[in-house]
């Protein structure tokens, strides 16, 4: 027989859980572009000082040299920054996962118990 009050404590569990995993969603993807903004804004001004840096070099062995080193300490940064990215993404997704976690292990378990395969019958 269906239960409402079961029913209804079911679904306010889901609710709360939706409105929680929305909420650390919202402050995950915040602190994401926080970092992609702050990288952004280094990044520029990195490019600026070396630019104004490199208008001033009065030898072409010297440009290269600054040239070679700015884009080594750039590709650097950039993979360091993508790296950083990429685990604050993943932290975002395991945590949004999180809270559903039990439930789908719960169901896929339920409907696996009740979906078993018939045997045949020996001929």
């Amino acid at each position: 027989m269906f239960n409402f009050d079961d029913a209804n404590r079911k679904s306010k569990e889901a609710v709360d859980t939706a409105l929680r995993t929305y909420s650390d969603t919202t402050r995950g993807f915040q602190a994401i572009a926080a970092e992609a903004a702050d990288y952004s804004k280094k990044s520029f001004q990195d490019a600026v000082t070396h630019f104004e840096t490199l208008a001033g070099v009065k030898s072409f062995e010297a440009a290269f040299e600054l040239q070679t080193n700015y884009v080594k300490t750039y590709f650097e940064g950039l993979v360091s920054e993508t790296t950083k990215l990429s685990e604050m993404y993943a932290d975002l997704a395991k945590s949004a996962y999180k809270p559903y976690e039990a439930p789908i292990a719960a169901a896929v378990a339920k409907t696996t118990r009740q979906a078993q395969p018939a045997t045949p019958a020996a001929a």
